[in-house]
Parts: C-alpha cells; structure tokens; sequence
C-alpha cells in the first residue's frame, strides 16, 4: 500500500468519564429500595444507576460524590449527570447539582498500516516503553497533557486522559506523526509527510 500525503483518520470517543457532587447526605438503602435501574451493593459501599437516554452509569456514595461512566461526549456527559441529579431529587433527596467535570476521555483509532512496536520504542525512549510479557500494547506518555496512548502492532490506537475533546486530534496527529517512520511491511514510509494526518472525531 503506498503513503499518501492526504492521511484522514476517523477518532472515536468511546468514553466520557465525569463527576460531581450532590451537597447532600444520600440514604443507599432508600435509593436501592426506591430507585430505577439501580444495583445496590453494600458490600462495595455504593449503588450502582443506569440511565437509558443518554446511556450512562453513575457510581453513588453516600457521601454525595457521583462518578458517571459510558458517555460518548462532554455535553452528553453533563446532560446524564443532570438527569440522574433530577432521579434523586424525585426520590426525596435535597440534591444541588455542583462541581461537575470531566476527568477522563478514552478515544480509539484504527490506522491503516501495522507498527513495528520494537523500533518504534527504541526511537521514542523514556517516553515510550514495550513490555510484551505484561502487555500487547507500546505505551507512549506525554507528560505535559497527563495523557496516555497505547499502540498496538495491529495499528490500534487508544488515548485515555486530558478531559478536552482536542487532546484527542493533539495526541493522533502528533504521535502518528512519529509512527510513520516505524510501520511494518505493509506500508513503508521513505519521506516524512508534508502535512499532518487530517482527523476527524466523533
């Protein structure tokens, strides 16, 4: 397969995670008993809430700290946090919507070439390290953003950390940049590209 100058690569958000707080005492118990779609787990110290629109699980403490999980954007993320703040409301709780924010974003790629994961790290060391006995993936750190991305030999891609839907364009284009001079066999790149990878996010 021959390099071309135009490279676009489809960015997948797979996965939102956020947290607020509701600045109030929450009864486990009662939202088990009186609560949809909840699993309550004492054990565990919390109660589990799923929502359908948007599809959203929330971890409940009773201390008023509420993680959500399972959204695919920042605005659906909030949406679903406000929503579950709105189910707890019914339920009789004094909740006050507050402190909310995104502390994680997990995004996938596919790249249409394979990597040559051992030379790729001997070119990017410390930042980049391969330990095949622990993991199948290159992980390749950039500690400025507090971002992570795993490579894998196949041309998977996978970025997990600044909650900023840019970080996902900033860390495909930058790092894939640097992949195209350590793919396998099924694609050689004699000359740098004159342009950066053109990516789209979803």
């Amino acid at each position: 397969m021959e390099p071309s100058n135009d490279v676009a690569l489809d960015i997948i958000i797979t996965n939102v995670v956020s947290v607020f707080r509701t600045r109030c005492h929450l009864n486990l118990r009662t939202i088990g008993l009186e609560g949809s779609n909840v699993i309550y787990k004492p054990e565990m110290g919390k109660v589990l809430m799923k929502l359908r629109k948007p599809r959203i699980t929330a971890s409940i403490w009773s201390s008023g700290k509420i993680i959500c999980t399972g959204a695919t954007s920042e605005e659906e993320a909030k949406l679903g946090a406000r929503r579950l703040a709105r189910c707890l409301q019914k339920i009789g709780f004094k909740v006050r919507f507050s402190d909310f924010k995104v502390v994680n974003v997990l995004a996938v790629c596919s790249l249409p070439f394979q990597i040559r994961l051992i030379e790729f790290t001997k070119n990017n060391r410390p930042i980049a390290s391969y330990e095949p006995e622990l993991h199948p993936a290159a992980t390749y750190r950039i500690k400025n953003l507090r971002s992570t991305v795993q490579v894998f030999s196949t041309g998977n891609i996978t970025v997990t950390g600044k909650p900023l839907t840019a970080f996902a364009q900033y860390h495909f284009t930058t790092v894939i940049w640097v992949y195209l001079e350590c793919t396998a066999n099924t694609m050689t790149v004699e000359e740098p590209l004159d342009t950066m990878p053109v990516c789209n996010i979803y």
